[in-house]
């Protein structure tokens, strides 16, 4: 499946003078700290759970690697403090998940300061993609830096008889998938998730939250994109683990999107209606049994064509992963409800609305105070994606065609 990918995102890495420069710049707040025997989200976030929230970066070049990994610390060092009272115990294993197509990685590296500087130390980074990608982009030199384990992609399928380093969740009102394997520690009891997805292009329209926990999932259930191949047609190995009436659920329910009259269900693109309809029903399997802490969205400058020197000079965060994707799709060009992923976890009872103008919008200060916004107040960016090209489209497009919120409620 083809991936836009900004080649210049790896480059602005931190060089190790750079990293000692601006960690010892910023060391002191850090340090001022004397760690807690627990931590959690900053008390304005806890309590709005369904709001957004936006901070403004001031990055003045997307190759300034210490600005990033300042913007990173800063941010991180806001919205997760120490606590005295019960919160998160700083003894429990932090799984990290950034987008390591896109995600920058000195911004990644100064948030996971931030967190070092709790007193947090069991670190884990958790991908299931582009291995070979991580030393090239810089994870591994930063994930070494700050004592991050980074887990094995590969299984054979003897490690799935014997369940090796992996952990598996049942799927209530599964779609597809009944269980679902994820790479330990993923779901394991005394774990808290930071998921810090990208603002990028993509074919299932843009990657933002939702999506980037996909490559939480182990190889080969990981492939969502493949359409029935991987459903009707997986390997022997994975068919316990299928949904034996797949097929006709997931018929029913496209077969209902056609009937409402849903737009791009008539799109003869490659990643066809049906292999979106499948992408989503595992998507939101996966997202039934994954419980995360915190979802960022990286967008100091996007991951997009036609934007390759674009700074836009956002992070987006917020406790509820649909809701933030659906700003972050707002704030690219698009029109949420046109988005079929969005409109399904609506109807599975996964999110409460797919309406970005259902969504409180705050600006998050430089002082750490969150400012009441509307969502008007922030530019949009156009990132157009090759996601459902209709008949005499550009193959990149926004999807962005007026969507009536009053008359689909779902």
């Amino acid at each position: 499946m083809r991936a836009h990918s900004d080649h210049n995102n790896w480059l602005g890495r931190p060089t190790r003078r750079e990293f000692l420069g601006t960690a010892a710049a910023v060391s002191v707040s850090a340090q001022a700290l004397s760690p807690q025997p627990y931590f959690g989200l900053h008390p304005f976030i806890e309590a709005n759970p369904k709001a957004v929230f936006i901070r403004r970066t001031r990055v003045p070049d997307r190759g300034d690697a210490a600005a990033k990994l300042r913007e990173g610390l800063t941010l991180s060092s806001q919205i997760l403090v120490p606590m005295s009272r019960p919160g998160i115990p700083i003894t429990h294993r932090i799984i990290l998940k950034p987008n390591v197509f896109s995600t920058d990685v000195a911004f990644y590296e100064g948030v996971v300061m931030g967190l070092r500087g709790l007193g947090l130390r069991s670190l884990h980074f958790i991908e299931a993609n582009q291995f070979h990608d991580w030393a090239r982009r810089g994870y591994v030199d930063a994930n070494e830096r700050q004592g991050v384990e980074m887990n094995e992609c590969e299984r054979r399928r003897r490690h799935f008889r014997e369940g090796y380093d992996m952990t598996w969740t049942k799927v209530p009102d599964a779609v597809i998938y009944s269980r679902i394997p994820h790479y330990a520690p993923v779901n394991e009891p005394n774990t808290w998730m930071l998921n810090i997805a990208k603002w990028r292009s993509h074919g299932m329209c843009l990657t933002q939250a939702v999506k980037n926990e996909q490559g939480l999932v182990v190889l080969p259930f990981v492939r969502f994109c493949s359409g029935w191949p991987m459903v009707t047609g997986a390997p022997e190995f994975m068919q316990p683990d299928i949904n034996p009436r797949a097929e006709a659920v997931v018929n029913q329910f496209f077969d209902r999107h056609v009937r409402m009259g849903y737009s791009r269900y008539q799109s003869r693109a490659d990643l066809s209606p049906i292999r979106q309809e499948i992408w989503a029903h595992k998507t939101l399997d996966n997202m039934s049994v994954l419980k995360t802490g915190l979802s960022m969205i990286e967008a100091i400058y996007p991951d997009a064509p036609g934007h390759e020197k674009t700074l836009t000079n956002l992070v987006l965060f917020s406790k509820d992963k649909f809701r933030l994707d659906l700003i972050g799709l707002y704030l690219g060009g698009h029109e949420p409800g046109n988005v079929h992923v969005y409109r399904i976890a609506k109807e599975r009872g996964l999110s409460d609305t797919f309406n970005p103008w259902d969504v409180q919008v705050y600006e998050w200060s430089d002082s750490g105070t969150a400012l009441p916004r509307k969502l008007t107040d922030f530019a949009r960016t156009p990132l157009k994606t090759y996601y459902l090209q209709k008949d005499g489209e550009p193959e990149y497009h926004l999807v962005d065609e007026p969507f009536d919120y009053d008359r689909h409620k779902v």
